[in-house]
């Protein structure tokens, strides 16, 4: 079985998935290009298969989550014909709707009539104003995002936030860099499309296409950019409830607030107030009929995937096939797992971690954790661009930092979620509702810190500023990244590169704003603050001179947290295992004819090893904040002081990364 029916990908030089020395490309320069040099011929082997749009580490081990995931949900299936509640039946209910083509199609566009019926009912702005606030209700993000979330300012509680948002393309970059003109032109296409299957007719649906159009491309003339949405003060602007109609008299955002049921609001913390302005405006000039056709167009579009096949497939073809460059769509199977664990990720993961968790996992990611923290506390109190005020405020805040491993110590209740094994968009609508639901509804509530915002089967890990924590899923906890069979080198280069990665990220461009109790403010004394800065600017200019393809450079700006992260993981890591090493001088030797030095850095560059399509490439680029792969592999590694000597005999310094000078964050 090839790796599109599920199977995991070896690869045609049948390397396994682990790290490996058969990855590499030892006839490749490792100081000139070390990205080859570690996995060049896992690179030039592993084509982009046709149902994917990306391959690699990552890709591989979520193939193999999705193999054991798949098998839990075909259990589940048995238990779906009983009557009882469980979330072992409801899991089987939901994977059955999924893979139920026939039940889909013969519901048609049913599962929407009834929005798409009160919608056109409206007649007024005050009615759309609480349209709106039911269509957030269930899940459609039409003309901006609203949510709960930890007050940045104030940790302890949740608040209310509204952000922009409710773009058709991935953001404003599609509607109006030339660099994407032609994915604009087909977007058009898209909606005219999907409305002839709505059933209308051609000139209609060209109408309503450039009207749509017209009206995001002003959406996102308004919106701010990638880059920009990432300063976190700037894009808090707390208003008191009792004065948002005044400041924005014609969208009343606190009548829509009202109707959104929510509890408690004592203030509302505006992303961009520029982008509520525009939104004002769209509903003083009485845009009524345009607003309509736009929220029936969210509705359609966001519905498209759960709906019948030719509403799917026209939804593939757009965000998929043109957008990413995925040829075919995966197996169904694949698309029940991917929707399970988005809309009841917990439940499936309680499931997963049972079956393919162990508390030994736990036990050596605590040991790997608590040995980077010590050299993370070394670090800080060496750095000489830092002085000891500042210093001592980030050991301050570094002392409350904690770790999560595997999975929630109580995962979520799901009991009140009706799922119907032949009701797949109802299934998906009130999985969300329940979710929106209860994360509204603790508005003004003190934060739980046990909550967790990946599932369990995630290959991926996050570190929360206001909660100063970083959580690894039992999902990335395998081969490449955690591996039993491997030497110390190699689990230090990759899984101890990440959480040294995603601790760093405490005290990154963003996360160092934020202090020991998770609080946005500024502790840092003026000097400190353009120490720092000077070396940030720096690594932005350098990431920014990198590109992809012609006119596609990184945007150091966009991507400066994780580069830092990055810088930060690669350079603790390597400290830790220094210090491992020095403790057991036994396990100093060599492995495959590379000292364990070596294996460090060749293990953290194979954690990147992918090859991607040019669409999804492009896409990234644009919004993503990691740099493309091949640079997260070798920028933070030719910037490591060590690394010259490590594989030359006489150190040739300067040689790497094009003679580039060395930036001395961490």
């Amino acid at each position: 079985m090839n790796n599109r029916e599920g199977t995991v990908n070896k690869g045609n030089n049948g390397s396994e998935y682990r790290f490996s020395v058969d990855h590499m490309d030892p006839t490749a320069d490792p100081l000139s290009d070390f990205y080859t040099y570690a996995a060049g011929k896992w690179i030039a082997n592993n084509p982009v298969p046709s149902d994917k749009s990306y391959c690699g580490s990552f890709e591989e081990l979520r193939e193999r989550n999705l193999e054991n995931l798949g098998e839990i949900l075909k259990e589940c299936l048995g238990a779906s014909k009983k009557t009882q509640p469980g979330n072992e039946a409801k899991l089987g209910r939901f994977y059955a709707s999924v893979m139920d083509k026939d039940s889909i199609e013969k519901a048609g566009l049913s599962p929407i009539k009834g929005t798409l019926e009160r919608l056109g009912n409206v007649s007024s702005i005050d009615e759309l104003r609480k349209f709106l606030a039911s269509l957030h209700r269930s899940g459609f993000q039409a003309l901006f995002r609203a949510y709960s979330s930890a007050d940045r300012k104030n940790s302890e509680f949740y608040a209310f936030y509204m952000a922009q948002g409710g773009l058709g393309l991935p953001n404003r970059d599609y509607y109006l860099s030339d660099n994407y003109r032609e994915i604009r032109e087909y977007y058009a296409g898209h909606i005219e499309r999907a409305y002839r299957i709505l059933g209308k007719e051609a000139g209609e649906a060209r109408e309503i296409s450039l009207k749509i159009m017209a009206l995001e491309t002003e959406m996102a003339k308004n919106s701010r950019t990638p880059a920009q949405m990432r300063d976190a003060e700037k894009n808090y602007n707390a208003f008191p409830f009792v004065s948002l109609d005044d400041k924005f008299p014609n969208f009343a955002p606190g009548s829509y607030v009202k109707e959104l049921s929510i509890p408690q609001v004592d203030k509302v913390i505006i992303g961009q107030p520029e982008y509520f302005q525009y939104i004002d405006t769209l509903f003083r000039e009485s845009n009524l009929e345009l607003l309509k056709q736009y929220f029936q167009w969210v509705v359609l579009n966001n519905s498209s995937p759960y709906l019948l096949s030719e509403l799917e497939e026209e939804h593939f073809d757009m965000y998929n096939r043109k957008l990413r460059g995925q040829e075919v769509p995966e197996p169904r199977w694949k698309k029940a797992v991917h929707t399970i664990d988005q809309f009841m990720g917990e439940a499936l993961g309680e499931m997963y971690v049972k079956r393919h968790f162990g508390e030994d996992s736990r036990k050596r990611m605590e040991t790997l954790i608590n040995d980077i923290r010590e050299v993370f506390v070394e670090r800080l109190k060496g750095l000489p661009w830092m002085g000891e005020a500042t210093k001592e405020q980030a050991l301050r805040k570094f002392e409350r930092f904690r770790p999560k491993i595997g999975h929630p110590a109580k995962f979520r209740d799901y009991s009140s979620v009706e799922i119907f094994e032949n009701d797949l968009a109802g299934n998906v609508r009130r999985a969300i509702e329940f979710e929106i639901n209860r994360t509204l509804g603790r508005v003004g509530q003190k934060v739980d810190r046990n909550e967790w915002f990946m599932t369990p089967p995630t290959v991926n890990a996050y570190f929360s500023p206001p909660d100063n924590e970083i959580v690894f899923p039992a999902g990335i906890l395998q081969p490449p990244f955690f591996d039993h069979e491997m030497d110390d080198a190699v689990n230090y280069g990759a899984i101890g590169g990440v959480i040294s990665h995603e601790i760093t990220h405490g005290y990154d461009d963003q996360g160092r704003r934020y202090d020991l109790n998770g609080n946005l403010g500024d502790w840092w004394t003026d000097e400190d603050r353009k120490n720092f800065l000077e070396r940030a600017d720096e690594l932005g200019k350098l990431y920014s001179s990198l590109e992809i393809f012609p006119g596609f450079n990184v945007n150091g700006e966009l991507t400066m947290g994780e580069n830092i992260a990055d810088l930060g993981g690669v350079s603790i890591a390597y400290g830790a295992l220094q210090r491992h090493l020095e403790r057991n001088p036994h396990l100093r030797k060599e492995r495959d004819g590379l000292t364990p030095e070596q294996r460090f850095f060749i293990s953290w560059a194979q954690i990147w090893k992918s090859n991607q399509t040019e669409q999804y490439s492009k896409m990234l680029i644009s919004m993503d904040p990691h740099s493309p792969n091949r640079f997260r592999a070798t920028i933070p590694v030719y910037n490591h002081p060590d690394f010259e000597k490590v594989f030359t005999p006489d150190g040739a310094p300067g040689k790497s990364n094009g003679g580039r000078k060395k930036i001395g964050l961490w």
